[in-house]
């Protein structure tokens, strides 16, 4: 019998594992992270986003993007357009410094992308995606029962 838990867990955990080696690869030259790489790409392709903007384009808690904020300022990669507003209203944006690390990112990602572009044709992918998104949101519906079922 063929172990379909087992099997799902290994691929999706060997993804994840190789998107991280992936996102990792070079940027410690940089002394950063895979989670900072999320917050620098789009920084890149969506100039002047908030950190409530990061938390929903990233899906990461507002916690992890608050310390990802804190690190790319400190080290001068990123800076916040107003000093008057709340931290998480205000509009961030790219150093000179963060702008070639994140166009190196963003050309690292496009590569990476055109090499999986070539596996799949364009009904292929989209077929791909949303079964993606019904495993997501099946897993999400189980994993809310779930917290209902605890309540009681």
């Amino acid at each position: 019998m063929e172990d379909r838990y087992g099997k799902f867990m290994m691929l999706i955990n060997n993804i994840n594992r190789c998107i991280k080696r992936i996102e990792n690869d070079q940027m410690h030259k940089y002394n950063l992270r895979s989670y900072h790489i999320s917050c620098l790409y789009n920084l890149y392709k969506h100039k002047g986003i908030t950190a409530t903007d990061l938390v929903e384009m990233t899906q990461q808690d507002k916690a992890s993007i608050s310390r990802s904020i804190d690190f790319l300022q400190d080290n001068e990669y990123i800076y916040c357009q107003s000093k008057t507003l709340k931290k998480y209203k205000s509009p961030i944006l790219l150093t000179q410094k963060g702008q070639l690390v994140a166009k190196e990112i963003a050309d690292k990602i496009d590569l990476v992308l055109k090499q999986l572009d070539q596996l799949l044709t364009d009904s292929q992918r989209e077929e791909f995606y949303q079964n993606l998104q019904n495993i997501y949101q099946a897993l999400k519906n189980v994993q809310e029962r779930k917290s209902v079922e605890d309540e009681h």
